[in-house]
């Protein structure tokens, strides 16, 4: 018996010192890669901010085209600056409030070095971002911020409530004198974005007395929504002359409904966002404009103004990342180029 229990003595001991020898050759190899790791999750560590970081990065969720680009502003802000880890995870769909809360959570319990994200819920994420400060992990939110949104939080967006002003501009110079119904395809009530899209476009429609609103339906962010609730409102209002889509699943989920309706030019539709399909709607005359935004620039100050305010206490501010009006006249000018082709070669910089 004590033979067995010397034996199990030094078994214990080796497994613990190749588990110690494991783990410094993992460190060392890590260090010695530098560059960026984008993976979906991992263990976290707080670190020395002089030395390796690890970032989340989390939008409002994964897949879409608009993400894909603000993933890839990321990564290059990473993969400039050096040692920089990017955890990019995020919900399967925006309607997935609970599991975005409990994502950024668990990041929270991971002690990442810092938090980038894009709020599905103003109101529902404020808690989490209050848990992370009080774990002292910084956080910088991209396209969508929280209400409140503390002051230690920047936030790199649009300036939403004037683009989508912008857009019931659009709608009404391309409708033109007359009487005209015109609907709202909104995407997900609750998110600020969407709250400021709807009450800009909505001020903007006040300026043009002979735009009547006559339809109003959130998409959720999906496109057989998108297309479901157009439809509904096409039957309802015959006579429908234009269409505001105020993201990128409800542009080409309305698209598809007027479209099936055979009023493909006839019904003026504004959208929001630049995805592939949403381009070609531009180039075939099916969309007369677009407004679109810098999610490569938004993926990029996230990261980029993380990594500056950890290493070299820069202070975090918010910044508005702009937008441009795509039609089918500017579309293959060097400017529209620029934000639709956005090259990790020549970043933004401010």
């Amino acid at each position: 018996m004590a033979h067995t229990t010397t034996s199990r003595r030094t078994r214990g001991r080796l497994l613990r010192a190749q588990a110690i020898l494991a783990a410094a050759a993992a460190t060392a190899l890590l260090s010695a890669c530098g560059g960026v790791e984008v993976r979906d999750g991992g263990d976290g560590a707080t670190k020395d901010a002089s030395g390796p970081l690890k970032l989340a990065v989390v939008p409002k969720a994964v897949g879409a085209d608009y993400w894909n680009t603000v993933k890839a502003g990321a990564e290059c802000a990473a993969q400039r600056a050096g040692d920089v880890t990017v955890q990019w995870d995020g919900v399967t769909t925006e309607t997935d409030v609970e599991g975005q809360v409990n994502l950024i959570q668990n990041f929270v319990t991971k002690k990442v070095d810092g938090i980038v994200y894009a709020a599905t819920d103003s109101s529902a994420l404020a808690p989490a971002t209050d848990k992370a400060l009080s774990a002292n992990i910084p956080v910088a939110m991209i396209d969508s911020g929280t209400d409140p949104q503390p002051s230690a939080v920047p936030l790199f967006a649009t300036d939403n409530r004037a683009s989508a002003t912008e857009a019931a501009k659009l709608l009404a110079t391309e409708l033109g004198p007359g009487n005209h119904e015109v609907a709202l395809v909104e995407f997900q009530p609750g998110s600020q974005t969407n709250t400021e899209r709807v009450d800009g476009f909505k001020a903007g429609l006040a300026q043009y007395p002979n735009l009547k609103l006559v339809g109003q339906q959130p998409s959720r962010s999906d496109v057989n929504e998108a297309r479901r609730v157009t439809e509904n409102i096409l039957t309802a209002n015959p006579k429908l002359a234009g269409v505001f889509a105020a993201n990128e699943p409800s542009v080409l989920g309305a698209a598809q409904a007027i479209q099936a309706a055979g009023k493909s030019g006839k019904v003026v539709i504004i959208g929001w966002d630049a995805a592939p399909d949403e381009i070609a709607g531009v180039r075939n005359g099916q969309i007369s404009a677009l407004v679109v935004q810098n999610p490569f620039k938004m993926g990029y100050f996230g990261v980029d103004k993380m990594v500056k305010h950890l290493r070299d206490k820069a202070p975090l501010a918010s910044a508005d990342t702009g937008v441009t009006f795509v039609t089918k006249e500017n579309i293959d000018s060097a400017e529209i180029k620029a934000v639709l082709e956005p090259s990790c070669a020549n970043p933004p910089v401010q």
